[in-house]
């Protein structure tokens, strides 16, 4: 009899499939850079429209017009309450700001009452500036701010003098990014739920008289070893992961929101009150999600300005 080989179904490349413990994804992995900056921003997922712009890739489309899809990041500025210092992956010391308003509305209601005198140790190898956004600014109806670390490149010492120019002021989106630049983005995808093995791994159903069930496997593995692997098809939690997709192109970034918004808003989100960011493609998770961005990891190569001719209006689902 013949030998049919055919692909395995679905991908062994995000295992373990398991359900992410919080809204807010963490960035394990930064960028290098020579120069003080900051290497990360932080957003709210608004929805996507369609925009026009002069194409100047090495495509055959260069010097055209291209019609794109496009997703809108709203980001309102961020809050920086702190300075994290690190050496061999290792946290030294946190240096809080001194300001009561700004560590209450990061939730140091006692630390607020009896600000310490800000110290820095000598010995440290990484920078970080602690940060929260601003929810409360936005259409998403969320109060609570979401705190987190963002990196600061450049040497220890240059980063440290950076960093601290940076304390208790709010952060735009716009002294992070430009235009036509590629970011990376982080985020934690549409949640579906408890699946089984036919929707999670999209492999072939049974006919009927095998044993008198459609949507599950043939069988779980052979008989040695005597468990069952990692790679068989189960089912299990399937959405709600986190996930991190390289080089969206940003085509546009402003601060008047008038621009991009519809008459009559974004479904499931309202209106952007704030400054924005469209980046080429779709981004994972769903409406009101926190994304965030930072630099590309795997540089594509040379920067070329977008020239955006067209922002859709329409509105969009």
């Amino acid at each position: 009899m013949a030998k049919h080989n055919k692909p395995r179904k679905g991908s062994l490349a995000f295992r373990p499939r398991k359900r992410a413990s919080t809204d807010m994804p963490r960035v394990t992995a930064w960028p290098m850079s020579d120069k003080p900056k900051l290497l990360g921003f932080a957003g709210y997922k608004a929805g996507m429209t369609h925009v026009t712009y002069i194409d100047q890739s090495k495509s055959h489309l260069k010097g055209k017009k291209v019609f794109s899809p496009v997703t809108i990041i709203e980001v309102p500025d961020m809050i920086v309450y702190g300075i994290r210092l690190m050496s061999n992956g290792q946290t030294v010391r946190d240096v809080l700001t001194d300001d009561k308003n700004i560590l209450a509305e990061a939730g140091f209601k006692k630390r607020a009452q009896n600000p310490i005198k800000p110290e820095y140790p000598e010995l440290f190898d990484e920078v970080y500036v602690l940060a929260y956004t601003q929810p409360a600014k936005t259409s998403i109806g969320k109060k609570r701010v979401e705190k987190m670390m963002i990196k600061v490149g450049g040497e220890p010492k240059e980063a440290l003098e950076y960093a601290k120019g940076l304390l208790n002021k709010p952060i735009k989106a716009t002294d992070v990014f430009s235009q036509g630049q590629y970011v990376d983005v982080v985020s934690i995808t549409k949640g579906k739920g408890w699946q089984g093995v036919i929707k999670r791994f999209g492999i072939r159903k049974q006919r009927p008289k095998a044993t008198n069930k459609v949507r599950h496997i043939g069988n779980l593995g052979p008989f040695k070893p005597g468990y069952v692997t990692y790679e068989i098809p189960q089912a299990g939690q399937m959405g709600y992961h986190k996930r991190t997709e390289y080089n969206k192109l940003i085509i546009k970034i402003g601060d008047n929101p008038g621009d991009i918004n519809p008459a009559s808003g974004f479904s499931r989100y309202g209106v952007v009150k704030n400054s924005y960011i469209l980046l080429k493609g779709s981004v994972p998770g769903v409406k009101k999600r926190m994304v965030r961005l930072r630099f590309a990891i795997r540089k594509p190569g040379a920067v070329q300005p977008v020239q955006v001719s067209y922002v859709s209006k329409q509105p969009q689902n």
